[in-house]
């Protein structure tokens, strides 16, 4: 899974690299709207990227935990 997200947040900086020189936040019009949601909308893919890689999900445990009781729970109605 960490492969994963280390593959997006290349991409995403080789996307922002590539980009930033060719758009231009600071002009007028609709350009400027579009290069600034644009640079907002790539920090936050890189930013949940990142996260997602430095603070991974436990779900593992919650899933084995949640398996293991429905199993205790299907025993018992099998023994009744």
């Amino acid at each position: 899974m960490k492969n994963r997200y280390l593959l997006c947040l290349l991409i995403c900086c080789a996307l922002i690299y590539i980009a930033v020189p060719r758009i231009h936040p600071s002009a007028s019009g609709l350009e400027g709207v579009f290069a600034i949601s644009w640079l907002g909308f790539a920090f936050l893919v890189f930013a949940g990227n990142l996260a997602a890689f430095l603070f991974p999900y436990k779900y593992k445990k919650k899933y084995a935990e949640g398996v293991r009781a429905e199993g205790k729970h299907k025993k018992r109605l099998k023994a009744n």
